[in-house]
């Protein structure tokens, strides 16, 4: 008997894929510890979108969170997932960042490391690879799983070969679109178990609705480890319901030995959860179902369909689901997860929005084409590189790796940051998302004569006042739901007074009050009334909803200033949407004469962010009037 392992995603990829990643510490707190005893062979509990989302939508530390999972679940190996040299953001970092970070993940409490590469390209998972094996803890190499006329079986196992000699402990199936069958996965968990030899995970998202079916399949064919989530997390872009998973196995050779009381009884926490949040259950409509068609994964379908209803275009869907196919074959079938499931889904979105295919380009779809996050599974459409400019020589030479390019050491970017980082984690926070860590520092940040340190014991410190903090936060939740007027604990020397709202106050963090207090920045200066621009001023409109940037770096020179003259196709600035960085470009030769937003002011669709004044048309020549 061989019983099929399981890790459980509830409290990342499920949140992330169903939840938009909005699971705070303060709703997981109550449950890790049952979760913990269920006997899962590792809970999935970071990496992904949950570092990016704790600093830019929930005010949460994402090292502090990780060590308080880890103390609530001390019997149970903690996993993440990286983007190889991405790490958790969504461009490759030096080899001394990787170092620092897998390292600082490891002692925080992560045991499991999948990594993978969006591209499949093996250059990008050395340096993680290196670090986690040289660091003793467990590495899973993930094959990112797509179809398209270049992915092939063979391509496959060469692939899983060339994670195995990098030291993988496990190899990883990761069908992040659904796009797996049954047989397709019984043919491809044996034809890794027979060449490569590792023990086989894989982790199928639910989507189209294969993915039970995939499962037994692969126990079936020799898989050791599969992915589920709680069954409130799961079905839809999610993966397959655990109790599920345990049930169809129960009686076979394959037998979890789970218990399912157990997990009913965590299914109906994460239910009231879901409920309270007003968070929708994951179905598999049927745009879902056509995923055998347009190949978009779950987590992609939920961001596009946020990003279009956040442009006001949500009846562009169809449209959008038919361009992304075309854009991701013009551009050399990447498989579509993160980092290319945005580049390919948010130029899809340009081209229809704007109605002039590859008139707006991302950077980081330029930066893509030039081969700076790896090489292209297929070959690129000549035409769209000379639509866009980029020239062979624009492009990185294929025998120079992309990481290689990357040499910022970790301690420039400890002196960049400065007094403002007070541990190692606090750096790596800076490197990884520098405007969102700084604003997130500067806010929570009580002192700032400590430098950073390194020593364990400052990390043990920090974990448990942020167990305290989120204890009180949820206490504050609990009373303000209730309708109790007041609470007092005293615990530890401590005396926190929670009243609910309306009752006068409730607790909260000291640095989260001296924020509140502190002075509104100066409003952005306002645009001079249309009656005073000539009638040949044209105005530069945001072509989305996103925010405004002048400049390409925060330290960097603005693209222009009024008074600069400007050729067509010049930049202007930067609108930042969907987390990618959008280049506005001029569509004709003038003067700019007007800056009509402030550096970072949120702009909407249509907001004018620039007035120029044309060039005069040259006067014509004797042989151009003939």
């Amino acid at each position: 008997m061989r019983p099929l392992l399981i890790e459980d995603t509830t409290i990342r990829d499920g949140q992330q894929s169903l939840w938009a990643t909005r699971m705070t510490i303060g709703d997981m707190l109550p449950i890790l510890s049952k979760m913990d005893a269920v006997g899962y062979w590792a809970i999935e509990a970071w990496g992904g979108a949950t570092f990016d989302t704790c600093l830019r939508f929930l005010d949460e530390n994402p090292w502090e969170r990780l060590r308080t999972i880890k103390k609530r679940c001390p019997n149970t190996p903690l996993a993440m997932l990286t983007r190889g040299q991405n790490l958790v953001g969504y461009r490759h970092y030096s080899k001394d960042v990787v170092d620092h970070f897998i390292r600082a993940a490891h002692r925080n409490g992560i045991d499991v490391f999948r990594v993978f590469d969006a591209l499949n390209d093996i250059r990008n998972v050395i340096d993680s690879a290196e670090v986690i094996k040289d660091d003793k803890a467990h590495f899973e190499g993930a094959i990112s799983y797509t179809m398209s006329p270049v992915h092939t079986l063979d391509s496959y196992l060469e692939y899983a070969q060339a994670l195995k000699e990098l030291g993988a402990d496990s190899i990883a199936i990761k069908d992040m679109a659904g796009m797996l069958t049954p047989y397709r996965t019984e043919r491809l968990v044996k034809a890794l178990r027979d060449e490569v030899g590792l023990p086989v995970h894989v982790h199928c998202h639910y989507v189209g609705g294969m993915a039970p079916a995939n499962y037994i399949k692969a126990a079936e064919a020799g898989a050791a480890i599969v992915d589920t989530a709680s069954a409130p997390l799961a079905f839809g872009n999610s993966q397959p319901a655990v109790e599920m998973v345990v049930a169809a196995m129960r009686e076979s050779a394959y037998d979890t030995g789970l218990d399912l009381d157990l997990l009913f009884e965590i299914a109906e926490y994460w239910d009231e959860v879901r409920k309270r949040n007003h968070y929708k259950r994951g179905v598999s409509s049927l745009i879902h179902m056509k995923v055998y068609s347009h190949q978009i994964p779950g987590g992609m379908m939920s961001n596009l369909v946020s990003q279009l209803e956040i442009q006001n275009a949500g009846d562009r869907l169809d449209d959008v689901i038919k361009e992304i196919p075309k854009v991701r074959a013009e551009v050399g079938f990447p498989p579509l997860v993160t980092p290319m499931s945005q580049i390919v889904g948010t130029q899809s979105v340009l081209n229809v929005l704007t109605g002039k295919r590859w008139s707006i380009v991302t950077k980081e779809m330029k930066d893509y084409l030039c081969g700076y996050y790896g090489k292209a599974p297929g070959p690129i459409d000549e035409n769209v590189l000379k639509k866009i400019g980029i020239n062979p020589a624009d492009q990185l030479p294929p025998d120079v790796a992309p990481a290689s390019l990357q040499t910022t050491t970790f301690d420039e970017i400890a002196d960049e940051i400065g007094d403002l980082a007070h541990s190692e984690e606090d750096v790596l926070m800076y490197a990884l998302f520098p405007e969102q860590a700084r604003t997130f520092l500067s806010k929570h940040r009580t002192s700032e004569s400590t430098p950073y340190l390194m020593e364990e014991e400052s990390s043990q410190t920090k974990e448990e006042d942020y167990v305290d903090i989120n204890q009180i936060r949820e206490l504050i939740r609990v009373v303000n739901e209730s309708g109790v007027g007041e609470v007092v604990v005293e615990e530890a020397g401590s005396k926190v007074t929670v009243r609910a709202k309306g009752e006068g106050y409730a607790a909260v963090p000291v640095a989260a009050a001296q924020a509140a207090a502190a002075p509104a920045p100066a409003p952005a200066p306002a645009a001079a009334p249309a009656s005073n621009r000539p009638a040949n001023w044209v105005p530069v409109t945001s072509p989305m909803v996103g925010t405004f940037y002048a400049a390409p770096a925060p330290d960097a020179d603005p693209f222009v200033a009024v008074g600069d003259e400007v050729t067509a196709g010049q930049s202007l600035c930067i609108v930042e949407a969907m987390k990618l960085m959008n280049e506005i470009t001029a569509d004709q030769m003038g003067t700019v004469r007007e800056v009509c937003v402030a550096d970072g002011d949120p702009v909407e669709f249509g907001t004018v962010l620039f007035y120029l004044e044309p060039s005069p048309s040259p006067e014509p020549t004797t042989a151009q009037e003939a």
